[in-house]
């Protein structure tokens, strides 16, 4: 039976658990909160799985940048335009994110969506975490070599947690003295490379369940959230949609094909991760599946896209840093009824081109929202206003900051001449999934697994 399953390409095992998601979300819906308003088995039971999924995926990742980065950089000393490949690829983060945020500004300023809304500003939830630029500017220094956080909970117990920037930043010092040292750091990049195949083995065998996480993820999105809730706020999530729409579907293919590249190989090889990243809410978790599809179905080289996909999942975010704050901050103008001028426009666009790394490390655009209205100088209150669909949002704008981390390696890959065209073009493509033959060297078991 197992055999049989594995036999299922992977696309088609998530959109089946989409389909089961959504029926059992319905079903828990229509069976209701229990007597004292607490869920009912079925919603809880869908919400343990889809939460345990994306705790299972984070447990491992910060191995896995701390790993995959060190190795990435040890790797650039075979790449004789090392520093050109950084550059290009941070200035195509920064044009596709001013494509984004632009086109944000226009679906604010064409459908209004706060002059559009009958939310009622007393039902605002507690934003809990904000943001700035400070945060930002402290959150790159490291307060311990593991990157770790402390944070007190409500009931007086203490939780750590990673904050994944600061293990880049880490991981990146690391990195370039590994190349300074040379020879004597050769045994220290072994054990690395060692210890990150053995993560990202781990990471396959998690990422496994991807199809019971999505039952449970969605299935508890639908039971939790249903439709009522888009009701108040249906022109804010109708503009929101049709800008991720617009930039995964229109801006995309439209870079791609002024590349020379086929905009529908480049979304069979990366239909996977994009999968991922809307059920799972999250682009580190998504991250193994990511480089994996870059590199293997799009045909960026190893040594580059190791280095350029850890770093995109943590600073590429077309839809969380880019549409998303822009059509916000135009909400929230709106239903405060707040004047913008072109230079508070400027300050949105300028914001997220250079301001998407300060929510590296934490959950959610709910950090780069809160950064964009305090620099406008926007009520923060207004941010609890949208938190009650902030699920749903969630699921596109991840599956757009996926694919844009996908798309700008590829395309940086092109135009200096490193891209692997005739496995880009390849007409089948290899499942992130799929089972591996052991060679004889970890670097050729991660790079060419073969379906069986």
């Amino acid at each position: 039976m197992l055999a049989r399953l594995r036999r299922v390409p992977f696309s088609a095992q998530v959109l089946l658990a989409l389909v089961v998601g959504v029926a059992l979300g319905l079903v828990a819906r229509q069976i209701g909160p229990v007597a004292d308003g607490t869920p009912n088995w079925l919603t809880s039971t869908l919400q343990t799985v889809g939460s345990t999924f994306v705790t299972l995926l984070k447990t491992l990742v910060p191995a896995l940048v701390v790993t995959a980065v060190i190795v990435s950089i040890a790797n650039l000393k075979q790449v004789s335009n090392a520093a050109r490949l950084a550059g290009q690829t941070l200035l195509w983060f920064a044009i596709t994110a001013l494509i984004a945020v632009s086109i944000g500004i226009g679906l604010g300023l064409l459908t209004n969506p706060g002059r559009n809304s009958s939310v009622d500003a007393a039902t605002a939830q507690d934003v809990g975490t904000t943001g700035g630029w400070w945060d930002f500017l402290t959150g790159l220094v490291p307060g311990n070599i593991l990157g770790l956080q402390a944070a007190p909970h409500d009931d007086g117990t203490i939780g750590l947690s990673f904050n994944v920037l600061q293990l880049i930043v880490i991981s990146i010092a690391i990195g370039i003295a590994v190349l300074k040292v040379g020879e004597a750091a050769e045994p220290f990049l072994r054990l690395t490379r060692s210890a990150l195949a053995i993560v990202q083995k781990v990471l396959w065998w998690v990422i496994l369940l991807a199809p019971l996480g999505t039952v449970g993820l969605i299935g508890n999105a639908v039971a939790t959230y249903g439709w009522a809730s888009l009701g108040s706020l249906g022109v804010f999530a109708g503009a929101v949609y049709a800008g991720l729409a617009l930039v995964l579907f229109v801006v995309y293919p439209v870079l791609l094909r002024l590349h020379g590249l086929s905009p529908l190989r480049y979304f069979a090889g990366a239909w996977p991760a994009i999968q991922l990243a809307f059920v799972s809410r999250s682009s580190i978790g998504t991250l193994p599946v990511t480089e994996r599809v870059t590199e293997q179905n799009l045909g960026v080289p190893r040594s580059y896209a190791s280095f350029a996909v850890p770093f995109g999942a943590t600073t590429k975010m077309d839809g969380c840093a880019a549409i998303y704050p822009a059509l916000a901050s135009i909400f929230v103008a709106q239903f405060f009824h707040v004047h913008l001028s072109i230079t508070d426009y400027l300050l949105i666009a300028l914001v997220s081109v250079i301001g998407s790394a300060a929510t590296a490390g934490v959950t959610g655009a709910v950090v780069m929202l809160t950064l964009t209205l305090s620099t406008l100088g926007l009520p923060l209150a207004g941010v609890g206003l949208l938190l009650a669909i902030d699920p749903i949002l969630d699921m596109g704008r991840t599956a757009v900051n996926v694919a844009g981390q996908a798309l700008v390696p590829t395309i940086v890959a092109k135009r200096e001449g490193i891209l692997d065209v005739e496995r880009f073009n390849a007409t089948s493509t290899v499942e992130p999934l799929a089972r591996v033959e052991q060679t004889d060297g970890v670097d050729d078991d991660l790079r060419e697994p073969v379906t069986v």
